[in-house]
């Protein structure tokens, strides 16, 4: 019989129709697992293309714990003095001085000093490491935070440092103050706040921060 008028079994059919369908079956199991890698590189690209900057990793003497932040919405009902500084910077470390005297003139008052350091924004971060040392060398007697960048945005932006920002007891900037500043200026305007005395007809800002508190070596 020759091939073309060779009859096919049923048993042929169903064994042609298996392979068919095993063949079928590894088919799809590449395309899923060809989807599977697919899906897996769009995730990984779009998790790794943001612009978004972000604090770089803390340096080997920096303690921190979950539960060593400080909330400026904790001192409300303070009037709080917040300066904005960095180690490598002349003025900040010639002002500091002062605002330890002043934690101490102020020590029976409503009234708290938060120094902020921009150490790990700036310079690369190469003098992030050099805070906690810098605290101690400097006996500085109020809480010092490491600043990120959407603290510097709740303040309105800083342009220099130091930048230091009066907020009174309602939790809202009365003054600013973009360069060193006397420590005279400072006691009268505190004094002023401290007993409702400080025009803040022109208060329109209302920061807010949640920051790591650094401590000394």
């Amino acid at each position: 019989m020759s091939p073309k008028n060779r009859k096919i079994g049923k048993s042929q059919i169903d064994e042609e129709e298996k392979i068919i369908f095993n063949l079928n079956k590894k088919q799809r199991s590449r395309a899923y697992t060809l989807l599977f890698f697919v899906i897996v590189l769009i995730l990984f690209i779009v998790n790794n293309s943001s612009d978004d900057k972000k604090p770089g990793p803390l340096p080997p003497n920096y303690k921190q714990e979950n539960s060593d932040l400080l909330k400026l919405s904790d001192l409300k009902g303070k009037v709080v003095l917040i300066d904005f500084w960095a180690t490598w910077c002349a003025p900040c470390r010639e002002g500091i001085p002062d605002l330890v005297a002043l934690k101490n003139e102020f020590k029976n008052n409503d009234f708290e000093i938060i120094g902020i350091s921009v150490d790990a924004l700036t310079r690369n971060g190469e003098t992030d490491a050099d805070v906690p040392q810098f605290i101690k060398n400097f006996k500085i007697n109020y809480p010092i935070v490491r600043g990120d960048e959407s603290a510097i945005y709740s303040f309105g932006g800083i342009k220099s440092i130091p930048t230091t920002f009066l907020i009174n007891k309602s939790g809202k900037v009365v003054a600013k103050y973009e360069t060193l500043v006397a420590k005279e200026t400072l006691t009268e305007n505190i004094n002023k706040i401290l007993t409702n005395n400080y025009d803040s007809s022109n208060v329109n800002l209302s920061p807010h921060f949640a920051l790591p508190i650094i401590k000394q070596e």
